[in-house]
């Protein structure tokens, strides 16, 4: 398992009962989490002095409850700081865990001796984007949401890199890389981080088992001649890790030889030790590095 144990700012602090307790910042926020089957005794104070607690509905959805928790605050990473704030569907716009991808693909790009253009698909509030800018890349960030931009743009702002080359774009991820692939366009990097179902700008639908595939398929077409890395994020529990691996093996690695490799990602629990799984990536990087 890759683990994002980098943090100072964020930490899974325990785990039981279908939820998880966590500190961002200086705030402590009570989530769901489908993982945490166990049902172990709720020891550790945060429990009960919680700032926000997220209510699943069984109807579906869930609301928040607030205790003393401003509307917007922020935590850092390294030399990134991050906008965060409570919205629908239990999320405070930052998934921490992406962070062990983050390490993983700056120090291949601080490593390049070329200038590095890199695609960031599915950027949402723009972790990837911003982490691979630090870096030294030139990014395109692309994601169906406006509202995800702008937030995306606060960050970049916040970490320093208002100045920054990267380029924003709001589109429907398939339909920008159809028209890159037409343009001739070429990128030393892609990132892509699908949801499981979504729906683009004029409601085009996303199913990730059906779509997957065919996209990888697609920006296969838009790496440059010498690419350094290729990444897939899955919070999808039923793609394995072997089957993202599969996928890059039979797409990427195929063309570009180098090396695939797929893990389950994880946060640690300070209270017990253990990792707590978020996910799974898939990353392939070049045997030139």
């Amino acid at each position: 398992m890759w683990i994002a144990n980098n943090w100072k700012d964020y930490e899974v602090i325990d785990c039981s009962q279908g939820e998880k307790l966590e500190r961002w910042g200086d705030y402590i926020l009570v989530r769901p989490d489908p993982q945490v089957i166990w049902n172990t005794k709720k020891a550790n104070k945060g429990w009960k002095k919680m700032n926000g607690h997220y209510h699943r509905s069984s109807k579906g959805g869930g609301e928040w409850e607030f205790f003393d928790l401003p509307q917007q605050w922020t935590i850092n990473y390294k030399e990134l700081t991050f906008n965060l704030k409570p919205f629908s569907f239990k999320h405070t716009g930052l998934f921490p865990e992406q962070a062990t991808n983050w390490d993983w693909f700056s120090s291949i790009i601080k490593k390049a001796d070329k200038p590095v253009k890199v695609l960031n698909l599915f950027a949402y509030t723009g972790g990837a984007t911003l982490a691979a800018a630090k870096a030294g890349a030139n990014v395109t960030h692309v994601d169906a949401s406006k509202g995800m931009v702008n937030w995306a743009k606060e960050n970049a702002v916040s970490s320093g890199l208002k100045d920054a080359p990267i380029r924003w774009l709001v589109d429907d991820c398939v339909k920008f890389v159809e028209r890159e692939i037409r343009r001739g366009n070429k990128y030393d990097g892609i990132i892509m981080d699908p949801p499981s179902y979504g729906r683009g700008p004029k409601g085009e639908i996303w199913k990730i088992e059906d779509s997957i595939y065919p996209f990888v398929q697609l920006c296969t077409q838009i790496l440059s001649d010498n690419p350094l890395f290729f990444l897939i994020n899955s919070y999808t529990t039923g793609l394995a890790p072997s089957v993202l691996t599969y996928m890059i093996e039979t797409e990427v690695t195929s063309k570009f030889g180098g090396h695939t490799e797929s893990e389950e990602i994880g946060l640690p629990v300070s209270s017990n030790g253990l990792v707590l799984p978020c996910g799974a990536s898939g990353r392939w990087v070049s045997d030139k590095i």
